[in-house]
């Protein structure tokens, strides 16, 4: 006989049935409501190079929604400080808050020994980094104080009582009169009553980063910290200052080509001033190639330095070396101590050889996260050099222009390198290429954007960055622009309050930054995909690569630099902008006409991406770069070298 059904089921059903007209009738309380079961997708298995790679992804936080809606309505109806004063020649440390160092700092290795297990290890440093975390997310947050949001940022009518919503289509312009947003911020009225707010600073977040960061300054005996000559102040804070404090520390100022000779040398002394025992080189690490062949209309560059630069960072090298043989004063005193003391360094090195080192006979890749422990007791094999600075300084493009060859990957993407490694220049010399990491600093937001150390791609707040960085540089000058004109209403003729409604243009109407974004986009034809509006979002992207890159030219002069010492007739009003002198043009010019970005239009993004901004990956953010035309400035084109390294290493995923 075949078995009986189960007498369970149907009970069930039926109780199920009595419960759900209770619940109807009132007699019952409706239950909980089932949480939704997240599925997720079993994609391929992933290689153990890819996740460490993504435990190396740079941490930072996110903006909140009222930040980004309040610097996007301010950007429209700020007008800008036109013409630049020329006080913002001077990177003025003022203006972010820079102080000795006591309240910022890098987070420091714990002390371990050889007995402790790797667990151990691990545990001290993810508690001592949480800590640390903690108490810097303090001082970040009460140097921002002063600027935290208020609700009553936007003008009040009586229909508006309440925060607004979302942007419209029709704009802020369809909400408000444009008349009440100029009353927003009248010309008469302070700078104090009618601001951007202060937006708060990005450090890494990351521990697996800041790892790299122990790991080569342990192993390191010389440390290279580069900095980007445009503004080097930045590169510099006095948080890394001060962890580096017990090292032998050489400081080097990249792409003084696009500074220009007059900047860099006064960059020089300024350092020299403000750290005597420091020594200062300049370098460059491309040169253009000579080739009748352009690539998307720039001409191509290959990593190279200079034989002046090269022979100033080697003779700098040399002398801290020679230091290192030198026992110290308090050894010298004690004859017992000086017999027994050996340097901690290798004590031959040929230096001629150093010199003359490049090809591909050099930079033989060594070590890494496996690098076998020297001992003590013995003299070192090779002298190690380390190189480590913010992202974007170039640092692996100084590598392969010191070895004058592709060797390691380098990148116009922020944070491209992912973990440090050594390579040989020589038998006797190694260098070790750390990964880039954001330093804690005094320095808003916007101003890390422009400098490049921060990816575009993962920037929201792009009017914010857009309005800062045209309070420093003429961008209606530097692309040509012309100011958009308000569309005026279709004509009626009925009446609103014994009032015949008109044009909404203003004479005289100064420039805003959502006006740079609206002309730069119609110019080029950008318009989002739903509403057909001008895609500012696009148009802000383009703008801060360039920027960023080095496609527009720019640079600050020191503190300690006379103001009328910076200015002549040409450059009044042009604020730290660097026109062009190579008769290639002196604006943004036309971009090739072969445009590799895709930049996702704010209707394209989700709510999430428009808090956070498109969390694009580093190799989506290098293909989707606009190419720019050899008319942007000075220096236009020299990141053609880039693409080339790409292309090479196209395989090699990480």
């Amino acid at each position: 006989m075949p078995p009986r059904r189960k007498p369970t089921s149907t009970t069930q059903k039926k109780a199920a049935q009595k419960a759900k007209r209770a619940i109807k009738r009132g007699d019952l309380p409706p239950p909980d409501p089932k949480k939704p079961v997240k599925r997720r997708h079993r994609g391929p298995p992933v290689s153990d190079a890819v996740q460490t790679s993504r435990k190396l992804q740079s941490a930072f936080v996110a903006l909140p929604p009222e930040f980004l809606e309040k610097t996007r309505f301010l950007a429209a109806t700020l007008p800008l400080t036109r013409p630049i004063p020329e006080q913002a020649r001077i990177f003025s440390t003022t203006n972010f808050d820079d102080i000795d160092g006591s309240t910022l700092t890098c987070p420091r290795r714990p002390k371990w020994r050889f007995d402790m297990s790797k667990t151990e290890v691990e545990r001290n440093e993810e508690g001592l980094f949480r800590k640390w975390l903690a108490e810097t997310d303090q001082v970040v947050e009460a140097w921002q104080s002063p600027s935290k949001l208020d609700e009553g940022w936007l003008p009040q009518t009586d229909q508006a009582s309440q925060s607004p919503p979302k942007e419209p289509e029709g704009g802020y312009e369809s909400r408000y009169p444009f008349e009440l947003l100029l009353s927003f911020h009248s010309p008469k009225s302070t700078s104090s009553e009618v601001a951007m707010p202060r937006s708060t600073t990005y450090f890494e977040r990351n521990l697996e980063v800041w790892r790299q960061l122990w790991r080569v300054t342990e192993i390191s005996q010389i440390i290279l910290v580069l900095l980007d000559s445009r503004a080097p102040l930045l590169h510099y804070p006095p948080s890394l200052a001060t962890y580096l404090s017990d090292r032998r520390v050489i400081l080097v100022l990249t792409k003084v080509d696009i500074s220009g000779p007059a900047r860099a040398d006064a960059w020089t002394r300024y350092f020299s001033v403000r750290y005597p025992g420091l020594k200062v080189v300049q370098v460059e690490s491309y040169i253009e190639k000579e080739t009748t062949i352009l690539h998307q209309g720039r001409k191509q560059h290959d990593p190279h330095i200079p034989e002046s630069f090269r022979r100033r960072l080697v003779e700098a090298i040399k002398e801290e070396h020679a230091a290192m043989l030198e026992p110290p004063e308090k050894v010298k005193a004690n004859p017992a101590w000086l017999e027994k003391w050996k340097p901690r360094t290798k004590r031959d090195i040929d230096w001629e050889r150093v010199m003359a080192a490049e090809g591909d006979k050099v930079g033989t890749v060594t070590g890494g996260p496996a690098a076998p422990h020297e001992d003590e007791e013995d003299e070192p094999k090779f002298l190690t050099i380390g190189l480590i600075g913010q992202p974007n300084v170039g640092k692996s493009s100084l590598l392969n222009a010191l070895f004058g060859a592709h060797k390691v990957r380098a990148s116009k993407t922020p944070g491209k390198t992912k973990h440090f490694q050594t390579l040989f220049w020589t038998p006797d010399v190694r260098l070790v290429d750390c990964p880039g990491l954001v330093m804690p600093n005094f320095v808003p937001l916007e101003m890390q954007v422009l400098s490049g150390i921060l990816p575009i791609s993962r920037v929201s707040a792009i009017p914010s960055c857009i309005h800062h960085a045209a309070e420093l540089l003429p961008l209606e000058k530097v692309y040509k622009l012309s100011q958009p004109t308000p569309i005026d209403p279709v004509a009626d003729k009925r009446t609103w309050r014994g009032e015949r409604p008109g044009g909404n243009t203003v004479k005289g109407k100064p420039w805003t930054a959502m006006d740079v974004l609206t002309a730069y986009a119609d110019a080029k034809g950008w318009v989002t995909a739903k509403a057909g509006r001008s895609d500012i979002n696009r148009a802000g992207n383009a703008i801060l690569r360039a920027l960023a890159e080095g496609r527009v030219a720019w640079a600050f002069w020191p503190p300690d630099v006379d103001v009328d010492l910076t200015v002549d007739e040409s450059a009044a009003g042009m604020g730290i902008w660097i026109p062009s002198t190579d008769g290639e043009g002196t604006s943004g010019g036309e971009e090739s006409e072969e445009e590799g970005e895709e930049v996702k239009s704010a209707e394209e993004l989700s709510e999430n991406e428009q808090e956070e901004g498109p969390a694009k990956s580093e190799d989506e953010e290098d293909e989707d770069s606009e190419p720019e035309s050899a008319q942007v400035a000075l220096g236009a084109g020299r990141f053609g070298a880039l693409q080339d390294i790409q292309g090479e290493d196209s395989d090699e995923e990480e």
